[in-house]
């Protein structure tokens, strides 16, 4: 018996697969908990153009966010810390002091994605921003200090 799962079976497929099956898997299993759909021809082109519709989406934001890496690389945001009389600095900076930055800059990113040590003095660092696997951008932290 020819299925189309409509959700991920271990050990029988992914989500939009159409599997051949036993009849009795099939019939007192898989359909009667909702897991599959018998596999017509209607159903099958319907879950194929989904597929596509999937992927073309995801390329799309694959796209977008390798052209915000690619806009975010080498940039340098600064930062202001409140400091003391002899330099020491109170607290520290950390990734959301930085996406706030980021966003005075004008992008917007999560400080999730922001990778870097918390800073406790005053000078320039470097941050890496992860976007998504494989695309990455890193940027320039500068940390000044007012009294």
């Amino acid at each position: 018996m020819k299925v189309l799962l409509t959700a991920d079976v271990k050990g029988t497929g992914k989500k939009g697969d159409v599997v051949e099956v036993a009849d009795g898997y099939g019939r007192n299993f898989l359909l009667k908990k909702g897991l599959a759909t018998v596999a017509t021809n209607a159903n099958v082109h319907q879950a194929q153009q989904k597929k596509q519709a999937q992927e073309f989406h995801k390329a799309e934001e694959v796209k977008a966010l390798k052209e915000l890496a690619s806009k975010l690389q080498g940039q340098t945001v600064t930062v202001a810390i409140k400091t003391g009389e002899n330099g020491k600095t109170f607290g520290s900076v950390t990734a959301t002091h930085v996406a706030d930055a980021l966003s005075k800059a004008g992008f917007d990113v999560d400080k999730k994605k922001i990778k870097m040590d918390a800073v406790k003095t005053v000078g320039t660092f470097s941050a890496e921003i992860r976007l998504m696997e494989g695309v990455v951008a890193k940027i320039n932290v500068v940390v000044q200090g007012n009294a």
